[in-house]
């Protein structure tokens, strides 16, 4: 079952193009094929609760082969991901089907989706840096048909930015995996993770930073941020909500592996933490700016990765705890709110708040759906967003140190402004009388309900925040502990000598001690 987030998005994708003429029936391919994934997903969610996974493609034993690994970290990941995927799939098939697909090319757009999706999850369960490329470039060749879909001026101005900076940041990635390899040898995860340490510590410095510096340009970390409030907004709103809610995570994602099983030292963590302290307060002064819905979303994004960098640079179980949990809320927060400001977009036919108003008297519920996961952003308790940052403010003050309390003050400010923020929005878009009659537009009703899934995905999450956070610990404890993943993908030592069994797993037994008695 581990490739299947993989393999079958990507061969419905080639049906869904093949049957492009055919709108219902690539619709039903698509919908099919993600709703596969997400069973998929919960499935392995449960396994791994037990022992992780690892799977080597086509018999070549790790650390030759590519291998696919699945712990609770990534499956966490893959079952959020693919189940934002598919919600705003719904909504934009209730979007192409309200709109009877005029000007939308749906053969186009479908497989592309699908594509996406697949690149997402393929980087989620790679246990290969360079598969990690792959998986990176799968995902942003779709990316860069999806954001430009429409071809408007604005798209295609945006789209190029977005285009530019992501090729860069691809340059950037595959130079410090061609340096990795010439210098130890290898690509394997577990095997880096046994080799790294060994390089002389200059070195190992510099292909740390050149790691980070590709990495932070995904997640949108200051001052590598610049590109994203100014791609973001000018896409149609589907496509906003899953750029938003999952390609920065992939960024973050790979962070997370990159300091605690490539270089699980520490030794950046100063860095980290003023990287996040700048992008927290740096981005919600710029969406304190904004008088757009869209673009003040965009830069609350940004300014909400600082919290997970944040968690990241603690350097111990209880951050990590907390910046995996902050991720899972920002994911399914951040893509909601995008998902409504596409429905205010619909009826209004602007997200300029200036131009906006009384929304809360024509469409309330639509009002209801955005303010619920505003305030969760915030952090207003007891929503995730107050789970996620409580947990990240116990771990810095658990610490102590001068740099600690900065954070949590930033934090603090962050917090502050973005309620200030998200708070003014409201008040201007859906509060405040309209200067003008707006062009009302009839919100179909699959599209209402995708964005309210996500909603209410969030509350459910808030409802069982206490089992949310047992199992963000443990894929924690286990994050710090590289000899687990290690021993997932090389239980008896280097296995690279032919072919093996195509699957291995570690028992209960081997994951209570984290590796085998020598």
């Amino acid at each position: 079952m581990v490739p299947l987030p993989v393999l079958v998005p990507l061969f419905s994708a080639g049906a869904a193009l093949a049957l492009g003429r055919h709108p219902r029936i690539a619709r039903a391919i698509a919908l099919a094929a993600l709703s596969i994934s997400l069973a998929v997903a919960l499935i392995l969610i449960i396994v791994v609760d037990s022992h992780a996974l690892a799977l080597d493609i086509g018999s070549w034993a790790a650390p030759v082969g590519i291998t696919l690994v699945v712990d609770r970290f990534s499956a966490l990941m893959l079952t959020v991901s693919v189940a934002v995927t598919l919600a705003v799939l719904v909504y934009s098939t209730a979007q192409g089907v309200a709109d009877e697909d005029e000007g939308a090319p749906v053969a186009v757009f479908y497989p592309t989706f699908l594509v996406l999706s697949a690149g997402v999850s393929n980087a989620f369960l790679t246990g290969d840096l360079f598969n990690l490329y792959v998986g990176f470039e799968i995902l942003l060749a779709a990316s860069f048909v999806l954001i430009t879909l429409g071809g408007s001026r604005d798209r295609i101005r945006s789209g190029t930015i977005y285009v530019v900076v992501s090729l860069v940041s691809s340059v950037l990635f595959l130079l410090s995996i061609a340096l990795i390899y010439a210098a130890v040898g290898t690509v394997s995860f577990a095997h880096l993770a046994e080799r790294l340490a060994d390089l002389d510590p200059s070195l190992r410095t510099i292909l740390h930073l050149m790691l980070l510096a590709a990495f932070g340009i995904k997640a949108a970390v200051f001052p590598l941020s610049a590109w994203l409030p100014d791609s973001y907004p000018t896409a149609p709103a589907p496509v906003t909500a899953v750029f938003a809610g999952l390609l920065t995570k992939v960024g973050v994602y790979a962070m997370i592996r990159t300091e605690t099983l490539l270089f699980p030292g520490g030794d950046l963590d100063t860095l980290l933490a003023w990287v996040a302290l700048a992008t927290m307060i740096v981005g919600i002064l710029g969406a304190v700016a904004q008088n757009d819905l869209k673009r003040m979303l965009s830069f609350t994004l940004v300014s909400h990765i600082g919290f997970m960098v944040w968690g990241i640079s603690t350097n111990s179980q209880a951050g990590l705890s907390a910046a995996v949990f902050y991720v899972v809320h920002h994911i399914t927060v951040q893509t909601s709110l995008f998902l409504v400001a596409g429905l205010v977009e619909r009826y209004g036919g602007t997200t300029s708040l200036i131009r906006l108003g009384s929304l809360a008297s024509a469409i309330p519920f639509v009002a209801a759906l955005y303010l619920i996961p505003a305030l969760n952003l915030a952090g207003i308790p007891p929503l995730t967003g107050f789970i996620g940052k409580v947990g990240l403010l116990e771990a810095a003050a658990a610490s102590g140190t001068a740099l600690d309390y900065a954070l949590i003050a930033g934090a603090l400010i962050t917090s502050i402004l973005t309620l200030y923020a998200v708070v003014k929005a409201w008040n201007m878009a859906f509060w405040q009388k309209a200067d003008e009659p707006m062009p009302e537009t009839r919100l179909p009703a699959s599209m209402v309900g995708a964005a309210t899934s996500l909603v209410v995905l969030a509350i459910g999450l808030t409802l069982g925040g206490g089992r949310v956070v047992g199992y963000t610990d443990a894929a924690a404890e286990n994050l710090r502990n590289p000899r687990y993943y290690v021993q997932a993908v090389l239980p008896d030592g280097l296995r690279g000598q032919g072919t093996s069994d195509s699957t291995t797993e570690t028992t209960p037994r081997e994951e209570e001690h984290g590796v085998d008695s020598e």
